[in-house]
């Protein structure tokens, strides 16, 4: 293998919209294999108030004019560019001591939340530019002033400190749902990998696709970066709990509350479950999983395994079969594709887990043969297993954290003793259970949870589905309580919402309908000649309406619905099992049938505009109906949606139904695709 000498470049911060370089000499970042010059970074001198407030002011402006499809299809261009430039990415990410497979998880993973969050907020988000929250609530009898949760972008600026192990994802996840909010970002990455996302940050801003200001980066310390914080800002952080609680304490942050999310350290636990025996599944996917999560990245994630908790009588054979798996690695300059486990992220760093071992052996000591050997210059360290005979009366074990390739093992007598060593590490992003029993998964969990923002069950059903222990996934919360930081990333719409300030809003419904684009009962309606499913996008408005005319039901009816479906349940069929019922008076109609009535009543049959019906949300059956009532449809138009990429949208309709007495039936949402433009067909 040859290792070309890279060419040492001096990182610059895009700021206030021009790439601008600190005053001062620079601090010389090194190759964490080779110990070769890749790049310098400093950053005294840049003006940090001017930057935030140009980032508040245009981007803000800039993404707030935008709806939230809108954003999410701009982050699938921004996605779909970098996947085309991801070579470039992976050859730079060597230099961070990662292999190929650990760059994968940090550039196409990162990539990949780009595309996630995308199809997710197109999929549960209005395209509109604010979003509603929960259903309206009437605060009067006669709904003349009702009230709606609404969600609207905080006008300020998202900054994201962040760490050094993952400097891609750990920047495309926190930008992903700031810039659906409609919030810019500033990002100041870690400085010992600053390279890598400096790189990605140039070919961003070459595409064009963001708006400028949106995106702006700072390389090398944050100086005064959060003493010119606004109320209307967010703050996150990811690295070391010292650091975020400083960050957290800052003068500017406590005066102006401005929100804080912190990413800290986490003693992340494995547990194997006291029903596994070293024959079945569960014992080798648990060792897998441990060896993995030891050494992937080189052990240099937050979401690593550092505690391995296993029954007391199964301790020697994990530690066998941990320091087997360890034997088979090979340690060395990731450019070598036979190498599978690379270098610490810098010579710093070596000496910071050493440390910490040393730190972790006042309570434990170091497995016979868990480590192999290292070769080269760079920053290399083997996997190191200690072992804790007795961790319950431990406590370095349960709160330093060497981050790398090091794990504790923890052997325990009871399963109340397993969950009680997981709670001793005072919260942690995730931890993780193997078992096949469900009594021992049901137990455990309900007893873990308060302690972690994530578990993950792994069993032999679970085994080759599973995405594992420490994968954050885009849908699920990332963040953990107390040691851990206290913070919430990721977990779909949840992180969008974080960047956004939720408001009640009072009023008339007509007003109330304004703010939020969406007709709220009481409000007025229009009906005119044309029935609203002949309208295409184009001429339909909120608030149009049709009231149909009034359908009888039959006892026929009941029971034609009861043989044709098959459902023949005792309230449809039999008279006197009905009037027992505490519910009704006597035999009653199907809550379907009414449904299906009501479509009757309001469906128009001819070829037209609504192309299909695709949902029914938020269904209930309000008031009994029997033979010989008459149903009546009041469908309005609530809300409408049309798709920036297609030439339909979707249309939400409220529909009322009622009997004879104007009592309310039956109430839900139709939800129906809707051309945006329609010409009548021959």
């Amino acid at each position: 293998m040859t290792v070309h000498p890279h060419k040492v470049r001096v990182l610059e911060s895009y700021l206030s919209g021009t790439w601008r370089t600190g005053k001062g000499d620079g601090k010389l970042l090194l190759d964490a294999s080779t110990g070769q010059p890749v790049a310098t970074i400093e950053s005294s001198g840049l003006d940090l108030a001017d930057a935030l407030a140009f980032g508040r002011d245009r981007g803000g402006r800039a993404l707030r004019a935008m709806t939230f499809h809108e954003r999410a299809l701009m982050l699938k261009s921004l996605a779909q560019a970098l996947m085309e430039k991801k070579e470039a990415f992976y050859l730079e990410s060597f230099a961070t001591g990662a292999t190929r497979k650990d760059s994968w998880i940090d550039i196409e993973g990162g990539i990949g939340t780009l595309f996630a969050y995308s199809s997710k907020a197109r999929r549960e988000m209005p395209n509109t530019r604010v979003f509603t929250e929960g259903a309206v609530e009437p605060l009067s009898r006669d709904n003349t002033f009702s009230a709606q949760h609404i969600l609207s972008p905080l006008q300020g600026i998202a900054i994201h400190i962040n760490a050094f192990n993952f400097p891609c994802w750990g920047m495309l996840e926190k930008i992903a749902p700031a810039l659906i909010a409609g919030v810019p970002c500033l990002v100041k990455p870690a400085s010992q990998t600053a390279y890598l996302t400096e790189l990605m940050v140039r070919h961003i801003l070459e595409t064009g696709i963001l708006p400028e200001g949106a995106l702006q980066l700072l390389c090398g310390s944050a100086g005064d970066l959060v003493d010119h914080v606004s109320e209307q800002d967010v703050v996150t952080f990811t690295g070391s709990a010292a650091t975020g609680q400083m960050l957290r304490r800052s003068p500017a942050i406590i005066r102006n509350s401005v929100r804080f999310s912190m990413e800290a350290d986490s003693l992340n636990a494995a547990v194997l479950g006291p029903d596994v025996a070293p024959e079945d599944p569960e014992f080798d996917l648990f060792v897998r999983e441990v060896a993995r999560e030891m050494t992937a990245k080189a052990g240099q994630k937050c979401t690593a395994i550092r505690r391995v908790i296993v029954p007391k009588a199964l301790a020697p054979a994990v530690a066998d079969a941990l320091t087997q798996r360890f034997a088979k690695a090979r340690i060395g300059d990731p450019r070598d594709e036979a190498v599978t486990m690379g270098p610490l992220a810098s010579l710093q760093q070596r000496e910071e887990v050493l440390a910490r071992i040393e730190d972790l052996k006042s309570e434990a000591e170091i497995v016979p043969g868990s480590a192999s050997t290292a070769t080269g210059d760079g920053a290399f360290t083997a996997p190191v297993l200690l072992h804790c005979d007795r961790p319950m009366a431990g406590e370095a074990v349960h709160s330093v954290e060497a981050f790398g390739p090091v794990a504790t093992l923890m052997p325990y007598d009871t399963l109340e003793d397993a969950v009680e060593l997981t709670r001793k590490g005072k919260g942690s992003l995730v931890a993780s259970l193997f078992t096949n029993d469900t009594a021992v998964a049901e137990e455990a969990v309900l007893a873990m949870a308060p302690f972690h923002g994530r578990i993950m069950i792994g069993n032999r059903q679970s085994a080759k589905s599973s995405t594992g222990h420490g994968s954050p996934l885009p849908m699920l919360v990332h963040g953990g309580p107390g040691r851990a930081g206290g913070g919430e990333e990721l977990g779909g719409l949840r992180s969008i919402k974080h960047y956004m300030q939720r408001t009640a809003v009072q009023g008339a419904p007509e007003l109330l309908g304004a703010v939020t684009g969406r007709w709220v009962t009481g409000a007025p309606g229009r009906e005119d000649a044309l029935h609203p499913f002949r309208k295409s996008l184009a001429e339909l408005r909120i608030g149009d309406r049709l009231v149909t005319r009034s359908r009888p039901v039959t006892l026929e009816d009941i029971e034609h619905f009861a043989t044709f479906t098959g459902d023949t349940f005792y309230a449809h069929m039999n008279e006197a099992a009905a009037k027992r019922n505490p519910f009704f008076e006597g035999r009653v109609a199907h809550g379907y049938l009414i449904v299906s009535f009501a479509a009757g009543l309001f469906v128009d049959p001819d070829e037209g505009p609504v192309l299909a019906n695709y949902g029914v949300d938020n269904l209930r059956f309000l008031t009994p109906v029997n033979a010989g009532d008459a149903l009546k449809v009041q469908l309005t138009a609530k809300e409408i949606s049309p798709r920036i990429s297609a030439d339909y949208g979707e249309v939400r309709w409220d529909c009322q139904v009622t009997n004879q007495d104007d009592e309310p039936v039956a109430q839900y949402d139709v939800l129906t695709l809707v051309a945006k433009e329609w010409t009548e067909r021959a």
